[in-house]
């Protein structure tokens, strides 16, 4: 399905697949537990999710003859991590906007983490006292102004990348990988579950898998606490990618599946059952999972197999997106564990 586009590979390559016995067994033994590790997909800067969006990104950025990376996020952005990280990789300058989107209080939240190491690459930080937003960003905006305003040549990337044109590529190509490593393992899995928030990690998926009749399948763990938004956002970048890569069909709304059920009490605030999800991927497989996504969707995937919503041996996908780095700025949240 993306044979056609260009890649610049800022990843190891192929990510593992395991199978989690452990958390399988505590769950009940009623479905298996599998982890797909794109928290272990790069060298760069601890890896994640977001660097498969920008290998399909990084090319046209290239092609634009920019010398500035310009995006957004909230104070421990995943995403402004790995752009700072690409930036570096390709000896380019950086700019991010760092928005105030978590109302989270710890001392040490605004010089640990994510912001630390986007700072220890050279990228200009800028902390802007807003509100969160999954959309367009005037911050955003004027912070590609002032590159250009100072002589610059920048390049913008939305928050996750996720409206970027070329955003929702990555995940596509998750889905090829998955179906080749099926292939290899001799397993085919009948859910994923995957963290969704700008949208385009859930939405490339949706439209690889839709290839194979599994996009229902793929289950999107709400962490935005703005599900309307999050799902018209999902909506969109479903259709211009699906156009993009030629899939041949419309993709239906019941085919786009969100559950909005543990996002709260907000937006990178973990509630007590998601710390407790985060402690118990720590305790029964050492998975580092974070209070702003994958404890969220962890938490989501513990509580639907309980439940009873994966019908009785079924074979679980959980995208592991990573995000680890984000726990530093709760320090005082998991100071006991």
């Amino acid at each position: 399905m993306l044979e056609k586009f260009e890649r610049y590979p800022l990843t190891f390559g192929p990510t593992p697949i395991e199978f989690l016995p452990r958390m399988t067994e505590a769950l009940g033994n009623k479905v298996e537990i599998w982890a797909k590790r794109d928290d272990c997909n790069s060298g760069l800067a601890l890896g994640g999710n977001k660097l498969r969006k920008l290998e399909y990104i990084v090319p046209d950025a290239i092609r634009s003859n920019a010398d500035t990376l310009v995006s957004i996020g909230g104070v421990q952005s995943n995403h402004t991590r790995m752009v700072a990280a690409t930036a570096a990789k390709l000896g380019m300058k950086c700019v991010v906007v760092q928005e105030s989107w978590v109302p989270h209080e710890d001392a040490v939240y605004d010089r640990v983490g994510n912001i630390m190491l986007t700072r220890l690459m050279g990228a200009d930080s800028r902390i802007v006292e807003e509100g969160f937003d999954i959309g367009i960003r005037k911050s955003w905006e004027d912070a590609i102004q002032s590159v250009k305003d100072a002589g610059g040549k920048p390049y913008g990337i939305p928050a996750g990348a996720s409206v970027h044109p070329l955003g929702g590529l990555g995940y596509v190509g998750f889905a090829e990988e998955v179906r080749a490593q099926e292939a290899e393992m001799g397993v085919r899995f009948d859910y994923i579950i995957v963290c969704v928030v700008t949208g385009s990690t859930q939405a490339g998926m949706i439209v690889g898998f839709a290839k194979d009749g599994r996009a229902q399948n793929v289950i999107g763990i709400d962490a935005s606490a703005t599900v309307d938004q999050t799902r018209a956002q999902v909506r969109q970048i479903v259709d211009s990618t699906a156009e993009l890569v030629e899939l041949g069909r419309t993709i239906s709304d019941d085919e786009i599946h969100i559950n909005p059920d543990y996002a709260y009490p907000a937006y990178g605030v973990p509630s007590a059952a998601t710390s407790d999800a985060i402690r118990f991927a720590a305790r029964t497989e050492a998975m580092i999972t974070d209070p702003v996504y994958e404890g969220k969707s962890m938490q989501g995937m513990i509580d639907l197999v309980r439940k009873g919503f994966f019908p009785e041996g079924s074979k679980v996908l959980y995208a592991h997106l990573g995000g680890a780095p984000a726990l530093n700025g709760y320090a005082y949240t998991y100071r006991n564990g």
